[in-house]
């Protein structure tokens, strides 16, 4: 079911906030996707998501490999009949205050702080389209 982005609800809002593992979707160079689970963090206002990972991490080359238009992905969600996916273009920030800042984001929403990473990176996806079911 379609989501406005606009106005996605407090309810879908609010499923975007609890502590849930999710799955990023990326496409490997060959076409095939590569899902993995992550932590991932929503920021409507922006319309941002974020997931923190290692500069070497499969998930961050495939982004890379999409060029400067950034990756097609989907990070998706689910706990029962509950269910949240956000598309977009993703692509790989290093900036230090990027990282910093995604690192508080995901603290807040999962409970814990990463240990420090200095190869640590932000895949920032520009969310297009918004899927679920409360």
């Amino acid at each position: 079911m379609a989501i406005d982005l606009r106005d996605p609800g407090p309810a879908y809002l609010d499923f975007w906030r609890e502590r849930h593992i999710c799955t990023l979707t990326t496409l490997r160079p060959d076409g095939s996707p590569h899902v993995v689970p992550v932590g991932v963090t929503f920021d409507p206002e922006a319309g941002i998501a974020r997931v923190i990972t290692n500069k070497s991490s499969r998930k961050a080359t495939n982004v890379q490999a999409a060029g400067p238009g950034g990756a097609r992905v989907a990070v998706c969600q689910m706990e029962g009949k509950r269910w949240a996916t956000l598309e977009g273009r993703a692509v790989v920030r290093a900036e230090a205050d990027v990282v910093a800042d995604a690192v508080t984001r995901y603290a807040e929403r999962y409970h814990r702080t990463p240990s420090p990473n200095p190869d640590r990176v932000v895949i920032e996806i520009t969310v297009t389209k918004a899927l679920g079911r409360g």
